[in-house]
């Protein structure tokens, strides 16, 4: 059973990494903003978070997959995608992008309760088949410390790590020292919930143990595609 990772996250695929698969990864080229903006044009309305996270994970798989089916007739596999948002007091905090913006985030969130998003979508691919499609969402509640300190916020933030993550923060590197409590599946605050996607894999037929230790015959033995 091959696995895509619609994907060009480090933070997903070292997860699905240590969780036994080797997925080739592939850039979905969906323009984020302009689905939401026409989406949400063509409703009249906000998209709430679950939503917003769900319609860009069901793009970036369904974008991936069709290209597939072009440039690799014969794959034979499951392909996932994903996106992540974090939430505060209503509030969406994407990438921060610049350090400023990462700081001014930081003390916000100091000694606060968020909620991290995670939509999820699984395409069952087959050479010469119709492509099947499950999806959903996840959330975990994250609880920053009340202590940290402006010097270390600002240690933190010179390292790079939060600039290019949702909600300027990460669990499982750096940032996970100054995280003091989470509350659903862990791995959702990393980027996908693993045990979401179990559920998904298998509503597709296909059993989650025959991904593991599989790498795809496209890649070689020094690494599992692009990370950029």
């Amino acid at each position: 059973m091959r696995v895509c990772l619609a994907s060009t996250s480090p933070a997903r695929l070292m997860l699905l990494q240590q969780f036994g698969i080797r997925p080739l990864t592939v850039a979905p080229e969906v323009d984020e903003e302009a689905v939401i903006a026409s989406v949400e044009a063509a409703e009249s309305r906000r998209l709430a978070p679950d939503e917003h996270v769900l319609l860009l994970a069901r793009r970036k798989a369904a974008d991936v997959a069709a290209r597939l089916a072009d440039d690799i007739p014969d794959f034979d596999g499951i392909v996932i995608g994903g996106d992540s948002m974090f939430e505060l007091d209503g509030e969406i905090l994407g990438k921060p992008y610049t350090p400023e913006n990462a700081m001014a985030r930081w003390r916000a969130m100091r000694g606060r309760t968020g909620v991290l998003h995670s939509g999820h979508a699984v395409v069952r691919v087959r050479p010469g088949g119709h492509a099947r499609e499950v999806h959903a969402t996840a959330e975990a509640s994250v609880t920053f410390v009340d202590d940290v300190t402006d010097a270390e916020i600002e240690a933190y933030v010179a390292t790079g790590e939060p600039l290019h993550v949702a909600g300027a923060f990460t669990v499982d590197s750096l940032g996970g020292a100054f995280i003091s409590r989470v509350d659903g599946d862990p791995s959702t605050v990393v980027g996908m919930s693993v045990s979401t996607l179990r559920r998904l894999v298998r509503d597709l037929d296909v059993e989650w143990t025959s991904l593991w230790h599989t790498v795809d015959p496209s890649l070689d033995g020094s690494a599992a595609g692009s990370q950029a």
